[in-house]
């Protein structure tokens, strides 16, 4: 009672206690506040944790996968206004000398296994898979005149057609060497038949050796 008829004969003091305790009520609603946070960002991370890994890295990759599809996304978009003010025509998938090869392959391999199959000019990246993303991006690309296809549709051989048009030279010796080392882990066979040297009987025997009889 003294205390506060103190107070009461000094307005100035009892302003300052006012205050002080106004400052402290502040100061307890903000660490309450701040501890409420706390514990809804910890509920939601720790549901974020059960369905989607540790510390949301599930989510995480969420994300960054619909970073990436916005990305390509707006790739395709340019590259649909390019395409779009561009002209296109229509061109041999093969020349005149890869086309005679290729008929002479086909009716070969049809007659050896009807349900084997020759495709031209195959990316060996629709063929070959790879845990090594470098190494798969090396040969993705890169592609084989013919390709012999199984009744499961899996690639067994390849083979390179050595005509003239042929590139040449230590590049693409170097590129033919990577085809052949990704063909020959992959366990698929790789062949080349030589413009003016592989007789049409030496093709049937090939095919012969290499497709298997129904």
């Amino acid at each position: 009672m003294e205390t506060v008829n103190f107070l009461l004969d000094r307005p100035v003091a009892l302003l300052i206690v006012l205050l002080v305790g106004a400052l402290i009520g502040i100061a307890f609603e903000r660490a309450v506040a701040s501890a409420d946070a706390a514990k809804r960002k910890a509920y939601w991370q720790g549901r974020n944790a059960q369905r989607f890994g540790k510390k949301g890295a599930g989510l995480r990759k969420i994300e960054a996968a619909e970073r990436g599809q916005a990305i390509r996304s707006d790739m395709a978009a340019d590259q649909l206004k390019v395409v779009s003010r561009a002209k296109f025509t229509s061109r041999s998938l093969l020349n005149k000398s890869e086309a005679k090869v290729f008929e002479a392959l086909d009716k070969a391999v049809i007659a050896r296994n009807p349900k084997w199959q020759v495709m031209a000019q195959v990316s060996l990246g629709e063929f070959l898979a790879s845990p090594d993303k470098d190494a798969f991006f090396a040969v993705n690309s890169k592609r084989v005149d013919f390709a012999l296809m199984d009744e499961h549709c899996r690639v067994v051989h390849a083979l390179e057609y050595q005509g003239s048009g042929h590139h040449t030279g230590a590049s693409a010796a170097a590129r033919d060497a990577v085809k052949k080392e990704a063909l020959r882990k992959a366990g698929i066979g790789y062949h080349e038949v030589i413009a003016g040297h592989t007789k049409p009987s030496e093709l049937r025997a090939l095919v012969e050796k290499l497709v298997v009889e129904p």
